[in-house]
């Protein structure tokens, strides 16, 4: 039921803060890449440390997601937001300060972790600050969604441009700022107090569901390492499931259960949580191997390339602020988000016709714009039906459940295109013709994923609500923002 309570009136300075942590979280898993020579060289990493860089980061943060949303949940979400930014800052100065890769290490896993609490806590506040005018409601979340590509292009570009002029060090230390002026919006903008009831928290529960989904994404962004034959790569994965076994029959046995199982009967929850993960799965992959693609076979130097991206991401953001909800609101969010993932493997589908040949132009920029156009139609209605029909006081678990399926599916999806790239040409240097196979094989691989995310949500999601009730309700909420 629509909430009845008066929309706060900093709800729009709120935004800002939010939408700095959605840039954020994304911005720390891009900014490193042109550094990574930089601190290899300077620190001592062997090649195959120097993945763990990135994948630090990433573990940390997938891994924690669901606890996050859970503590967001027992002792507010404010709280939690603010105890987030603290630790990214507290993980950014360590990294930068770093002299040995251990302590490296150290930053970059501190930084996911505070990354897992601010992002479903970042996404239970938007829901505070705007689920009582449903049609701002909106709007906030295409901009939050919107924050999420710029921040990765902004990675690419600040990682040059400080790594070049400045030392990499500073590909850390720029988040301090940051984290000081959101601590400060955080203060004067965002609301207070827990969602609901004071509850136990289940550290049995977190530690199993944590463990499972770290050990998950350690065994498959080591896999394309170690190869996905090894015996380590599935006794990993089995530990891994042996841990999510037990962590489902904590929850259905606990009486203050980390996640309450009967939240997946919410309507649209568990398909918008499936369309989440799978659109994720194939956006990130091409993402990754387009900037290679622009690199290494059109010879472009990192500014060139991050340029070459440009038309994409501000295509994006433009989707997602002002034609998605359009569409939404002419299709409702079933058919927007298959209309979306239909769109991004056409797309997908365009670049995997890639050239050793080939130009920006004709080869990347008309394919990357039909994609980019995709994504925008699918982000933000998968992402409001997964937290919308939560209970208010589950608000940062179904926060967290989202954020967890959307980084889980963009880790396996970029692991297990980059292991079939692998054996398709990628890892076949100076040959540009099988490198670039390699990179359209990728590609089709993405295309697929998003086919398969379109099917099982024409099979698993519920129709829209009659356009008449929702025309209603968007003109009880009309008025002026504040």
């Amino acid at each position: 039921m629509e909430s009845t309570t008066a929309a706060p009136p900093r709800r729009w300075l709120g935004l800002t803060a939010i939408a700095t942590a959605q840039f954020m979280v994304i911005m720390d898993t891009s900014i490193i890449g042109v550094a990574l020579p930089d601190m290899q060289r300077a620190l001592g990493f062997s090649a195959d440390g120097l993945t763990w860089v990135f994948n630090a980061y990433v573990v940390a943060f997938g891994g924690l997601l669901l606890a996050g949303g859970k503590l967001a949940d027992v002792f507010g979400a404010r709280r939690m937001f603010v105890t987030g930014w603290a630790l990214l800052a507290l993980g950014s100065l360590v990294a930068g300060l770093a002299s040995t890769p251990a302590a490296e290490l150290a930053g970059r896993a501190v930084q996911g972790v505070g990354s897992a609490l601010i992002a479903p806590a970042a996404l239970t506040l938007l829901m505070m600050l705007f689920a009582p005018r449903r049609s701002e409601l909106t709007e906030a979340l295409a901009i939050y969604g919107a924050a999420a590509p710029a921040g990765g292009t902004a990675g690419v570009f600040l990682g040059g441009v400080l790594t070049q002029y400045v030392s990499w060090p500073w590909v850390f230390f720029i988040n301090l700022p940051i984290a000081g002026a959101v601590l400060v919006l955080a203060a004067v903008a965002l609301p207070g107090g827990a969602m609901g009831v004071r509850a136990r928290v289940d550290v049995l529960g977190a530690t199993a569901v944590t463990g499972a989904l770290a050990v998950a994404v350690y065994a498959v962004v080591s896999a394309p390492e170690v190869g996905w034959g090894a015996a380590r790569t599935w006794i990993l994965l089995a530990v891994a499931g042996g841990l999510l076994v037990i962590f489902v029959a904590l929850q259905a046995t606990l009486r203050h259960p980390l996640v309450r199982l009967g939240i997946f009967s919410a309507p649209n929850l568990g398909a918008a949580n499936l369309a989440q993960a799978l659109l994720g799965a194939a956006w990130i992959p091409m993402w990754f191997f387009l900037n290679l693609y622009l690199q290494q076979v059109l010879g472009l130097s990192a500014f060139p390339s991050g340029a070459a991206l440009l038309p994409m991401t501000g295509l994006v953001m433009i989707g997602m602020v002002v034609l998605a909800p359009r569409v939404m609101t002419a299709l409702g969010p079933k058919a927007s988000i298959v209309a979306g993932l239909l769109a991004l493997a056409a797309g997908l589908l365009w670049l995997a016709q890639v050239d050793p040949n080939g130009s920006y132009v004709v080869d990347v920029l008309p394919a990357s714009l039909v994609a980019a156009l995709g994504m925008a139609l699918a982000f933000i209605p998968s992402l409001g039906a997964a937290i919308g029909t939560a209970r208010p006081e589950e608000g940062g678990l179904a926060s967290g459940l989202v954020s967890t399926s959307y980084q889980v599916g963009s880790a396996l999806g970029l692991a297990i295109a980059t292991a079939i790239a692998a054996a398709a040409g990628t890892d076949k240097a100076g040959d540009l013709g099988a490198i670039t196979h390699g990179y359209a094989v990728a590609f089709i691989v993405a295309a697929v994923t998003a086919l398969i995310g379109a099917a099982a949500t024409v099979l698993l999601m519920r129709g829209s609500p009659r356009r008449a009730e929702a025309a209603d309700q968007d003109a009880q909420d009309r008025e002026p923002i504040s």
